[in-house]
């Protein structure tokens, strides 16, 4: 019988730890039905997009000191090498580098099961939202598909455009503008022409046929075993004083208007003034948290409950700081939970529904808070310790699953799935069932 070294049994403990605790190991290296083919695309598409990063500052925001290393933005300090200043609209450009460093890339389109486009949909819309070419925004992507048929048409004729898929940095509602309606937004998800592509965005639409929803990029890209396990162990030690939390955004409208659409936000945050000792209010008006982790994260990681209702779209960043910080997010409409990121928050290969949620989030219906039936407090005082470190220790499963790792990891933490390898497998199922009906 062959001797195990101490070596060898340490890192069999280290993987069987894991499996405890949850979180889902890559299989061996296996290319079999997950082979990816990178279409080839003119810089304009991508690497020109992304150097035009402040083209439309002051209209939004200036990208540019977020475009280091590929996307996640510089450290937030030397001190702490997981932390970046990350803005999520640049998910584009770092998923293409992950995209780029997959193991079973292929260089013949024919044999690939999935087919990835490097076009940067989001940097690109831009020009339509806040350029010269608003005008015109119903053809957003027509200038991209005319080069798909005129180069290398056979790829893309071949299943129609069913084995494509691409990642945007923006909510899907910025492309749903209905063609013959002046509104909001660009047309892309309207084109009949990209109705068969698979598109990753952070938030996905109810009736969404395209689009899936994955999580938003956080500021927290860890990349070794030590890093994760340093952060989620603190998390777990955390004096956890406060009750709950909200974030004020500027998409909060702070007044008593009888005709404010978000009424909702408006009772939560008449009730965190009132109940200041049991609710920490968190002000991120005018984009102050947007990429500074520091200046929000110690009032996540002292709080219970983070409150997460909808604003303007039904989804926010904060929803994934606060799952990484451990912090238990309290949903108050199915758009914000169970409808989005069913590739990521399902444990152990289920799909997500209202019950699964239950085990690590509280749903409060918007209804019964609007009409006053209840309140979050009563609801959230009447959870006990022991439910509470029950949903914590279900939330800490799904902390590496929707969270992205620097593409600089140590192979050890290659072996954990995060959020893009979760996508991939996700993209990998989508393409399958399709071309299976």
């Amino acid at each position: 019988m062959a001797k195990i070294t101490i070596t060898t049994a340490v890192v069999l403990i280290f993987f069987l730890l894991l499996e405890l605790a949850g979180i889902y190991l890559a299989s061996p290296l296996n290319c079999t039905d997950r082979k990816i083919y990178i279409r080839r695309l003119p810089i304009r598409y991508n690497k020109v997009l992304a150097v035009s990063c402040s083209r439309y500052s002051p209209l939004t925001i200036n990208l540019c000191p977020y475009l280091h290393n590929s996307g996640l933005g510089p450290k937030v300090h030397d001190r702490f090498r997981s932390w970046h200043r990350t803005h999520h609209h640049l998910i584009e450009k770092f998923f293409h580098r992950r995209v780029q460093d997959y193991p079973c890339l292929i260089g013949d389109p024919k044999q690939a099961n999935a087919i990835f486009l490097p076009y940067y949909v989001g940097l690109d819309s831009l020009r339509f939202l806040y350029g010269d070419g608003w005008n015109s925004s119903v053809q957003h992507g027509m200038d991209l598909f005319n080069y798909l048929l005129k180069n290398n048409a056979e790829i893309w004729r071949r299943n129609g455009g069913s084995d494509h898929f691409l990642i945007s940095g923006r909510s899907s509602w910025d492309f749903s503008r209905p063609k013959m309606k002046l509104d909001w937004g660009t047309s892309f998800l309207e084109l009949p022409e990209f109705f068969n592509v698979t598109v990753l965005t952070p938030e996905s639409r109810r009736w969404s046929w395209q689009e899936q929803a994955i999580p938003y990029m956080t500021s927290f890209h860890p990349k070794n075993v030590a890093e994760f396990y340093k952060w989620v162990n603190m998390t777990e030690k955390m004096d956890r004083t406060s009750l709950m939390l909200f974030v004020k955004s500027s998409t909060d409208v702070d007044s008593s208007d009888e005709d404010v659409a978000d009424i909702l936000s408006q009772k939560i945050l008449k009730e965190c003034r009132t109940n200041f000792g049991l609710c920490t209010l968190v002000d991120c008006t005018g984009k102050k948290c947007e990429d500074e982790p520091k200046s929000y994260i110690h009032s996540l990681l002292h709080s219970k409950f983070c409150l997460h209702p909808p604003g303007i779209s039904p989804t926010t960043r904060q929803i994934f700081d606060g799952i990484i910080a451990g912090c238990i997010p309290v949903f108050f409409d199915e758009m914000t939970s169970s409808f989005q990121y069913k590739w990521h928050l399902k444990f152990p290969e289920k799909n997500v529904d209202q019950q699964l949620l239950s085990t690590f989030s509280v749903f409060i219906s918007e209804k019964d808070v609007v009409e006053e039936t209840v309140t979050v407090l009563d609801v959230l005082t009447k959870i006990g310790e022991k439910e509470v470190n029950l949903m914590r220790k279900e939330l800490k499963k799904r902390v590496f699953g929707v969270m992205y790792r620097s593409h600089k990891a140590s192979p050890e933490l290659k072996e954990m799935k995060d959020a893009f390898d979760l996508a991939i497998d996700g993209v990998f199922q989508r393409i399958k069932t399709r071309q299976n009906h």
